[in-house]
């Protein structure tokens, strides 16, 4: 039984028509719209001019906790690109460091940690997030859904493998040797960080759907250092956790992981889409899902310097093998790179766009 509340408002844009009809909303939940969407993630704002050239100073952390920047950060790449969403620019660290844990965003290596947690005792240590803390992102989230009219908003939030993952080995990583060794070593410690940072992730997660958020993404890079079987059996249900956290409200769920061996586990931790990278062919990961699930991806982003005929029929490609699902996002298979060229973005939504 849902309790008051538990349930989208009045205002929110998929209750009231604003963003329920958006081709993104639609391809999420199944349906194959007139033209197929695109979107990127926000580090497609960083290419710009105006946000490689403002002469602010501001701190990486300020800026994610600043509502009224924050916002605009997260409205810039729909107004030059004309992608079919927005995401909110942040950093998935964003709410472990609101929870207490010491993280600085280091403007090269992004979100470190100079005291890592590793024992049993560091996890005992964490606290419950509260969700007061997260006001800034909320209200960052109510102020850019406010300009972009019928154009969703996509939440986003780490998934608990990641998030502890970069906890244990206290910045970013490959191979996640440290964070594999705790999981390996002490099951009950592995389990209560990851339980941990499901709840931080939800919470984080609820607060931007709540706010106006039309979809949810849960992004997993850490996983590609995983065996199928050690995913489903020890990442598996803390990520489903995470999503549990958006119980009652209806919103399309996507989850981003690299590879492809656990992609046909997605949809029972609640992915209503999956994302797939450039190492497996949409064709193949749709074929792997039994044909019946919406995926996203999957442009390869060493892709975006090649010259345009080469990247034009990267994309055609792509836009082809998407066909073997009930519905395609084209997304790119991972983030956009730095110094990516933001015309060739620009270019390819207008490719995209182009296909009938």
């Amino acid at each position: 039984m849902r309790e008051d509340g538990d349930v989208l408002s009045p205002s929110h844009p998929l209750t009231d028509g604003r963003t329920s009809a958006s081709s993104v909303v639609r391809a999420a939940r199944g349906e194959r719209p007139e033209r197929t969407p695109v979107w990127f993630m926000h580090r497609a704002g960083r290419t710009l001019p105006e946000r490689r050239e403002a002469p602010d100073g501001i701190e990486l952390l300020d800026a994610y906790l600043s509502p009224d920047r924050a916002a605009e950060l997260t409205l810039q790449p729909v107004r030059s690109h004309g992608i079919d969403a927005a995401v909110l620019f942040t950093d998935v660290l964003v709410p472990v460091r609101l929870a207490g844990v010491d993280v600085r965003f280091d403007p090269e290596r992004g979100p470190v940690l100079d005291e890592p947690i590793r024992t049993a005792s560091d996890v005992l240590r964490l606290r419950p997030i509260d969700p007061a803390v997260l006001a800034p992102l909320s209200e960052a989230v109510r102020i850019a859904v406010a300009e972009l009219g019928d154009t969703p908003l996509i939440a986003v939030g780490g998934a608990p493998f990641s998030l502890a993952s970069a906890l244990v080995e206290g910045g970013p990583s490959s191979e996640h040797l440290r964070a594999r060794s705790l999981m390996y070593s002490d099951p009950h410690t592995w389990a209560a960080l990851l339980n941990w940072c499901a709840d931080v992730t939800g919470a984080f997660l609820r607060a931007q759907v709540e706010s106006g958020a039309s979809a949810a993404q849960l992004v997993d890079p850490g996983i590609v250092s995983l065996s199928r079987r050690d995913y489903q059996r020890r990442v598996a249900p803390h990520s489903k956790r995470a999503f549990d956290a958006l119980r009652g409200l209806e919103v399309p769920k996507l989850h981003v992981g690299p590879g492809g061996e656990a992609l046909d586990l997605f949809p029972a931790i609640g992915a209503d889409v999956v994302g797939v990278d450039w190492r497996i062919p949409l064709d193949e990961a749709s074929a792997r899902l039994g044909g019946g699930v919406p995926l996203q991806g999957n442009l390869d982003p060493a892709l975006l310097a090649a010259p345009w005929p080469v990247l034009q029929a990267h994309v055609e490609d792509v836009l082809d093998r998407g066909l073997a699902a009930p519905a395609h996002i084209v997304n790119l298979g991972a983030d956009v790179p730095p110094g990516a060229d933001p015309d060739v973005l620009t270019r390819i939504v207008e490719l995209v766009h182009a296909r009938l």
